[in-house]
């Protein structure tokens, strides 16, 4: 029994060393660029794959394309990215960092998600299932299967498609 507290003692540990790190960056985030952590996200990685087409950008960003799009909205208002259609196909618009999107980028701080998928993305694929059944069930305790994914520390949603919904609340 007192193996099991233990282990439950260092899970509630550890989660809460992960929401400290993500409210702390995000805090930081906005105090310093005045962005969100999805909008910051986004400018650093238009950035590195610039110019780049919405669907490369959410791939780039695991989130879906209609979700991208409520971003780039906001970041253009700012001023901060700008659309510029193909001129070999106009349904095509290419994403692109403004000069002052171009100036905010070179001092902005780290940001969570990015520092996220980057340490995902060099696990394995079998550790990878490990932690996505962990998490599944993690979902499962809080009863949350059903709960739109909100990005980190954000209001907006990831509009997940009708299959992945299905995926989330049957997980195999």
């Amino acid at each position: 029994m007192r193996d099991k507290t233990l282990i439950i003692s260092n899970i509630i540990d550890n989660l809460r060393r992960v929401f400290q790190i993500l409210n702390e960056q995000s805090k930081k985030n906005k105090r310093e660029t005045g962005l969100t952590g999805p909008q910051l996200w986004a400018i650093k990685t238009i950035n590195e794959n610039s110019p780049v087409n919405v669907s490369d950008l959410a791939n780039k960003l695991y989130l879906h394309p209609t979700t991208v799009i409520g971003i780039i909205d906001r970041l253009e208002k700012q001023n901060l990215v700008k659309r510029r259609r193909s001129k070999n196909d106009r349904r095509v618009v290419w994403i692109e960092l403004t000069n002052k999107g171009n100036h905010l980028v070179k001092s902005a701080p780290e940001v969570a998600q990015g520092l996220l998928v980057e340490g995902l993305e060099e696990i394995s694929t079998n550790n990878l299932i490990e932690i996505d059944r962990s998490m599944k069930l993690l979902v499962k305790i809080f009863g949350a299967q059903k709960t739109p994914p909100k990005l980190i520390l954000s209001t907006e949603v990831n509009v997940p498609n009708n299959k992945d919904i299905k995926r989330s609340v049957n997980p195999k």
